[in-house]
């Protein structure tokens, strides 16, 4: 099973996304529903909608008044804040309870309109937006009967386009017909949802390319902060670092995000497993352990675990490392020194670019790692010189997590 989110402004055509994806099979579960639900008349929910907002916010029936809600709080951000501490963890535990009935290979999808959040974005597999241009949202608004003035005060309090895209792993462009639509819903279902919800079950990790350079891309950054805290969220709130080439701005690059989370010791490393595995991000077989620095360094102090991901949408290399070991240390390094000197950030993609070209076939770029030990090996006491010199330190927080 994996759980997806599908989300979107109003108007961008996100619930006919969702429609489309229940046509495919998935389990749709419609969070603006299930808000309704927790709030009906007897619940715990409105009565504590009711202790908040006073109540005038029940109607004499015992029922909410929508309306008389709504102008409490639409305007006013503090009591929209509130309104939210009430209802969203009830949200979520109803989808977690129906999450839970669904069968073990379910691709079961939350319609969650009001995804706002890293760490709402980081307790799903995958986070599907649907985007639109804003002026046709607003004439499709116009078309279901709500007044201009109407549809552009509810787009002006959610989220920009971009501000969603950074929580998302996939974003459809819906400016077409429900037709173009369905065509982009079928290619995410049948190339990326389904493979994905295989390799989680069966714990496996997604294919993998060779070792070809692509120019630098500007969702790097923003996937590096969204995956960490999707393995943070799976570790309990561990420290994770975007770590490696496209954690480095401007740096042509594998389309690999290394991301390396931080643990105490090995055991706690192999506890994780599990529900690292269930999160989509598998252990894969070897790469127990870095190649030590100097050579002569003790092996222990360079061992690791190593995952991958199930989704076959973006490879990921998950290291774990204990944390003040120095292969712990380097990777924070040695991605802080070439962001900091350019010419070494140089020296090093040259390398880089004439071993992909070189093993640019081996699918598993093993020899291609392999064959830049020989640069590393030099490299590591420059990269501590350099560290000597400026008084470089790890710093206090990782990408997402604290610094223990």
């Amino acid at each position: 099973m994996i759980t997806v989110a599908i989300t979107g402004g109003i108007g961008s055509g996100k619930s006919s996304a969702a429609a489309a994806l229940r046509e495919r099979g998935a389990v749709v579960i419609d969070s603006d529903q299930l808000a309704r639900e927790v709030v009906a008349p007897g619940t715990p929910g409105l009565a504590a909608i009711a202790a908040a907002f006073g109540p005038q916010t029940m109607t004499p029936d015992g029922g909410l008044e929508r309306a008389a809600l709504a102008g409490l709080v639409f305007a006013d951000p503090d009591a929209r804040a509130r309104l939210e501490a009430i209802t969203h963890p009830l949200v979520r535990a109803r989808f977690a309870d129906l999450r839970d009935q669904a069968s073990p290979d379910a691709v079961v999808v939350n319609d969650i309109p009001l995804l706002t959040t890293l760490a709402v974005a980081a307790s799903f597999q995958l986070v599907v937006g649907v985007q639109a241009d804003a002026e046709l949202r607003v004439r499709r608004l116009i078309g279901r009967g709500l007044a201009e003035p109407d549809a552009r005060a509810r787009m002006a309090v959610q989220l920009t386009d971009e501000q969603r895209a950074a929580l998302c792993d996939v974003v459809l462009v819906n400016h077409g017909d429900r037709a173009d639509l369905a065509t982009s819903v079928d290619a995410l279902w049948t190339n990326r949802l389904l493979p994905f919800e295989a390799n989680v079950r069966a714990g496996r990790p997604a294919a993998r390319s060779g070792p070809q350079l692509t120019d630098p891309q500007p969702r790097w950054s923003a996937d590096g902060v969204r995956l960490a805290a999707r393995v943070s969220a799976a570790a309990g709130g561990a420290r994770v670092d975007h770590i490696g080439s496209t954690a480095i701005p401007g740096m042509p690059a594998k389309n690999v995000l290394d991301l390396q989370l931080t643990v105490a010791d090995l055991a706690r490393a192999d506890a994780l497993s599990d529900a690292l595995a269930a999160a989509g991000f598998p252990r894969l077989a070897g790469g127990d352990s870095d190649v030590p620095h100097p050579a002569g360094d003790d092996p222990q102090r360079w061992r690791k675990r190593l995952h991958g991901n199930a989704d076959p949408g973006q490879t990921v290399n998950l290291h774990l490392r204990v944390k003040d070991l120095p292969n712990w240390r380097w990777a924070l390094l040695f991605r802080d020194w070439l962001r900091a000197d350019q010419p070494v950030a140089a020296e090093y993609l040259q390398v880089k670019r004439q071993l992909a070209a070189t093993y640019w076939g081996d699918r598993s770029a093993e020899r291609y790692a392999e064959a830049k030990e020989p640069w590393m090996t030099q490299a590591y006491p420059r990269g501590l010189a350099w560290a000597e010199k400026t008084g470089w330190a790890p710093a206090e927080k990782g990408t997402v997590g604290p610094s223990a």
